[in-house]
């Protein structure tokens, strides 16, 4: 990958304030830089960002229909009517039903939950959904993590006797669904202090507030933490303010207490006895949970995610275990295929953004496909397929970009569409592909900057290997967990060479093994830099190079620091 490397050294100013902040919290003055660049600019802004408490989360009843939502919920279950609990097929949604299911179930009986099924409902509230509550005796449902368009199933459940709450997240129209309470924090008439919650996030906060109306102790929410902690990592929403909070403890949940149901999940995926992370999150755990949601039912995650009994559940996750694996296999080759399909046409090369359409793919897989093409050529991708007569679409978006209003210009061609700044979905009928493909494209045309198409690399410091000491490491380490906002820090160092031991290893010889000294130190630093094996012949001439990376822990010798190097610069004259 050939990066551009971007860093802007600090100010006299910058490098100032860094300082005077170091001497007060004892914090390197690099990290205090980063953490200024957050916005943690004092002594007490630091400790509460080393040590979030959960004393510091906002007060839920601050969030608009809120009381109306717990006095309906708890109306609900005076009166003995039967709830359910439907959420998206998506690790957010399922994590969310888990959550609201395990709660409620305490203290009440006569509750169900509902996941969708992708490919015969489509996105969010269904009729179908509908009218299995309406056979079923339902009265209220509680929807997580989509609703917040569902203006016309809303008003058929509501002509079918059944009152809805809806916990969502996502942007909203101007017109909205006809629910007794809309828990939503982006409403144009918003009253509560923090915008991104994940939508299990916005269910947490809805339970927190049940559990004050009804003097039920903090403590019993505790436990349900670590789903919010893995919703918030697989929905990549910003891991700043009180998401922080929540994403802090939920790990803690999740490494110290995990429920029975993602214990499982750990088990199965190889993770057993590991200090967990948001990336093992994103990249180990989320896959698993989404996976049953695109190749069958989501339903099967929730299963998981409420079982008690820790046989039963592993039993179950190896079943998600099997549906990853068949997901990866259908994600592979359609990566494939769409990639060949964009080399093949230069023209798409040219263009600022990727529109693929293939009516024979898997619709349960477009999302990852999206991501995939953003990650190889740096544009925001659009990937579709065909169902029956609607074609259905996944977008993806690169730093900076805003792909959902990229589809919003689009609205009018669109039978359904919601989602966030970098992902979003879609749905339209087969005459209107064309037309879509050319105003989304002339849209990102006029809108995306330059630099956002090209494979940049941001780093927040330079350093020399004297600087990286186990106090520098233990002090990186509590700036987790990273994610959005706060982003795992990236580091440069310059003019390093081999030590003599670095060697090319990987069963395709892809990677190499490094030993590099800093030669304005003479420190000798180990790391590892995955599929870069071409530099290896110019790193053994001895010659100076250039290297930006991460700091991390090896995995296999306990303790020891080792940079994951992403990129190399040879120093040539």
């Amino acid at each position: 990958m050939n990066y551009q490397w971007n860093y802007k050294a600090p100010t006299q100013e910058e490098t100032d304030a860094a300082k005077a902040l170091a001497e007060e919290v004892k914090v390197s003055p690099v990290l205090c830089r980063l953490l200024i660049n957050r916005g943690i600019t004092t002594a007490e802004e630091v400790q509460k960002f080393f040590r979030p408490q959960l004393h510091d989360l906002h007060d839920p009843f601050l969030m608009k229909d809120m009381d109306k939502a717990v006095e309906r919920l708890n109306r609900a279950m005076g009166n003995r009517e039967r709830i359910m609990i439907y959420g998206d097929y998506d690790v957010d949604g399922c994590t969310a039903v888990a959550l609201v299911y395990r709660f409620l179930q305490k203290y009440y009986s006569h509750i169900e939950y509902y996941i969708p099924n992708r490919y015969e409902e489509g996105y969010g509230v269904s009729k179908q959904g509908v009218d299995l509550a309406v056979e079923h005796g339902v009265k209220l449902i509680i929807v997580l993590d989509c609703g917040i368009k569902a203006v016309d199933e809303i008003q058929y459940a509501k002509d079918n006797g059944i009152d809805f709450i809806i916990c969502d997240h996502h942007v909203p129209d101007a017109v909205l669904p006809p629910a007794v309470a809309i828990l939503n924090a982006k409403l144009a008439d918003n009253t509560y202090p923090y915008l991104d919650l994940s939508g299990c996030g916005v269910g947490f906060k809805f339970m927190q507030a049940f559990a004050i109306s009804n003097g039920i102790p903090f403590s019993k929410l505790i436990p349900l933490l670590d789903l919010v902690a893995v919703s918030i990592a697989s929905d990549i929403v910003p891991i700043m303010g009180e998401n922080r909070i929540l994403a802090y403890h939920g790990l803690r949940q999740l490494n110290n207490n995990a429920s029975v149901g993602l214990k499982a999940i750990v088990d199965v995926c190889g993770l057993k006895d590991k200090e967990l992370t948001m990336s093992d999150i994103v990249f180990r755990i989320g896959p698993r949970i989404n996976a049953s949601g695109r190749m069958e039912n989501g339903k099967e995650s929730v299963e998981v995610l409420i079982e008690h009994d820790y046989d039963k559940a592993y039993n179950q996750a190896e079943l998600l275990e099997l549906y990853n694996e068949e997901r990866r296999e259908l994600d592979k080759q359609m990566t494939q295929d769409a990639s060949d399909y964009v080399e093949a046409h230069p023209e798409m090369k040219t263009r600022k953004s990727i529109v693929i359409y293939n009516e024979d793919w898997y619709k349960g897989v477009i999302g990852i496909v999206a991501s995939r093409l953003t990650e190889i050529y740096f544009r925001p991708s659009v990937v579709l397929t065909r169902t029956d007569d609607m074609v259905t679409g996944s977008a993806r978006s690169v730093s900076g970009f805003d792909v959902y209003k990229a589809i919003q210009s689009c609205s009018d061609l669109l039978e359904n569409f919601g989602g966030h700044t970098y992902a979003a979905g879609l749905s339209m009928k087969v005459e209107n592909v064309a037309e879509f493909k050319k105003r989304f494209e002339a849209y990102v045309d006029q809108y995306i900057d330059s630099e956002q198409t090209n494979a940049v690399l941001d780093i927040d410091a330079e350093l020399t290997f004297e600087e990286i000491t186990s106090r520098f490491k233990s002090d990186l380490k509590r700036m987790r967990p990273f994610g959005p906002d706060n982003t795992k820090p990236v580091f440069c160092s310059r003019q390093v060479y081999d030590y003599g031991s670095s060697k090319v290893v990987g069963k395709e010889q892809e990677h190499i093994k490094l030993e590099l000294v800093d030669g304005k130190c003479n420190r000798v630093m180990n790391g590892i830099a995955f599929g870069q094996s071409s530099q290896a012949r110019y790193i053994k001439t001895k010659q100076t190079f250039d290297i930006v990376y991460t700091i991390e822990e090896n995995t296999h010798r306990h303790g020891e620091i080792q940079l994951k190097i992403e990129d190399i610069k040879p120093n040539t004259p």
